[in-house]
């Protein structure tokens, strides 16, 4: 705006001039205005000075601080996202789900009405979830699976699976995908809640006694580290691993917090 008014000016003092090129001292008629016009300017942006800059002091080193109620907030904000800063690593987390027929679980639903396992059967399930050490209970599964193929020469099936880890107090962890019977595979990780929240990454199924025996290792990434409740060595998967005593019987030293029962 300032300088488009300048231009104004500076253009209507060369039309005055090319006019009256005698008058005396007319000729210079943009000069003393454009000092006067930049003069106004200048005590324009120093009276907006006291409303730009309220609530400031001057540190020791001269700068400014600013201390708006805005500036507090983001600062504020700034610090509780320094300490949830997501870690860049993939963090590794392994649990074992368990079947004591004590659940009800699994429950089959042959909605193909075939009388081998068909695609649309359904199969929903619940289980017991151990720390990868086995020495903690730390909640439950829950979920439910779709049955896509059925392969006799493999003795299996291939289902599509969304289900659920469930960590107490500390949240829980949402996964889809291909759960195999017969072999390995590969489910993503799809979000989570608690210290999980924004969760991405994928977990690595191994079938030890289907559907008794399951290990899983979580590979994460989007979350802060895992706090120290959740960081253990896991125990080499086999058909014989069994939870410690303690964590069976759910005592409070061997359970997470509020673990989900």
């Amino acid at each position: 705006m300032a300088s488009s008014r300048l231009f104004s000016v500076s253009k209507s003092s060369r039309l005055f001039s090319s006019v009256y090129p005698k008058a005396g001292g007319l000729s210079s008629f943009s000069q003393p205005n454009k000092k006067s016009l930049e003069f106004k300017y200048v005590n324009s942006f120093n009276s907006l000075k006291p409303e730009i800059l309220e609530k400031t002091q001057l540190c020791p080193d001269g700068r400014r601080k600013w201390h708006s109620s805005a500036a507090v907030k983001l600062q504020a904000s700034a610090s509780n996202n320094s300490v949830e800063t997501p870690s860049r690593s993939v963090q590794e987390l392994s649990v074992y789900e368990i079947n004591h027929l004590d659940r009800a679980s699994p429950a089959y639903l042959r909605l193909s009405q075939q009388p081998t396992n068909h695609i649309g059967d359904l199969v929903p399930f619940s289980n017991t979830v151990y720390s990868g050490c086995l020495q903690k209970r730390v909640g439950i599964t829950a979920g439910i699976c779709v049955l896509i193929q059925h392969f006799p020469e493999k003795q299996g099936d291939r289902y599509e699976a969304i289900y659920s880890f469930y960590f107490g107090d500390y949240g829980h962890i949402s996964v889809q995908g291909a759960y195999l019977t017969y072999e390995e595979s590969y489910l993503a990780i799809t979000g989570g809640s608690g210290i999980f929240n924004g969760v991405r990454g994928q977990v690595k199924l191994n079938q030890i006694v289907f559907p008794f025996k399951l290990f899983y290792t979580f590979y994460l990434e989007g979350i802060p580290n895992l706090p120290d409740d959740l960081l253990w060595e896991p125990v080499a998967p086999t058909p014989d691993v069994e939870p410690a005593p303690a964590a069976k019987a759910a005592e409070p030293s061997a359970t997470l917090p509020n673990y989900t029962r």
